[in-house]
């Protein structure tokens, strides 16, 4: 029996673009929610999830870093997938007939040149695939959808146009997540990365208290992100990733000094350094 991976959005989805890159021998499982995702592999409906975390254009997706923590799973991989949008339309379509381009608001915005170029309508959908979809079901030669490559053959669109947004190098960053942890070294040491989350005492000048300690021990923190706990003004977390593995002797001192100023620490996942960062 095939493993599954949950994602948010319809098949075609970048989503599923990156469940396909993440975990290639495991049935993608759509859900309505990111929340429905991670209750699949809660529930045992699904072995792993896969959750966009940000974006190399329009930075962090809504609502995932508050999930992360109350989601009970862990990161055990991140994968980034290059946003590629392309003009989808029925098959004999022309690039001339093409008069509105259906798509999520945030690909619209990213599609702006192109579009106003060709003078074609953006009208908003609530998701890319669902869009593309939804083109194929009217197979109106006039209407198409901006969307994935994978959403075209999917719902057996022609590609008039590939790489049609603004900008070449917007990249979003997935985290694939599980019911347990796993420790293990799956890269070299520099390789590896820890992600926690932690809340500081209320103590003047706890926050540089609290990370002075990755400073004096050369641990490299890459993602430190701060929220609103419960909608109080007054309690603050903190998301944050580092370079190393739990037991490495550097990250291992940077973590008991980070527990005197905190009164929560709680690590999230270990997993190895996506190869795309080397490359930037």
């Amino acid at each position: 029996m095939l493993s599954k991976i949950a994602f948010q959005g319809e098949l075609g989805a970048y989503s599923h673009q990156a469940c396909r890159k993440a975990r290639p021998d495991c049935e993608p499982l759509p859900c309505e929610t990111f929340t429905e995702a991670a209750h699949a592999v809660r529930s045992g409906e699904a072995d792993f999830v896969a959750l966009p975390v940000e974006n190399s254009i329009y930075g962090r997706v809504a609502d995932i870093h508050k999930l992360l923590p109350e989601s009970g799973l862990f990161i055990v991989d991140e994968t980034l997938i290059r946003i590629q949008i392309n003009l989808l339309a029925p098959p004999g379509s022309r690039l001339s007939d093409i008069e509105s381009a259906l798509s999520h608001t945030v690909l619209l915005g990213q599609c702006q040149e192109f579009l106003k170029q060709h003078k074609i309508r953006p009208s908003a959908w609530a998701d890319t695939a669902g869009a593309a979809k939804h083109v194929a079901k009217l197979q109106d030669s006039s209407t198409a959808a901006l969307a994935s490559e994978l959403a075209g053959k999917i719902y057996g669109l022609e590609t008039l146009v590939e790489g049609v947004e603004d900008l070449k190098f917007s990249r979003t960053r997935f985290f694939v997540m599980t019911r347990e942890i796993d420790y293990r070294r799956r890269a070299t040491e520099d390789g590896m990365i820890t992600a926690f989350m932690f809340q500081v005492r209320n103590l003047p000048a706890a926050l540089f208290k609290a990370l002075g300690g990755f400073a004096t021990n050369h641990v490299n923190m890459i993602k430190l992100e701060s929220y609103m706990l419960d909608g109080s003004f007054n309690a603050t977390q903190f998301f944050a990733e580092v370079e190393g593995h739990p037991d490495d002797r550097p990250v291992e001192l940077a973590m008991e000094e980070l527990s005197f100023f905190t009164s929560e620490v709680r690590i999230l996942g270990v997993y190895p350094s996506a190869p795309e960062r080397q490359k930037d």
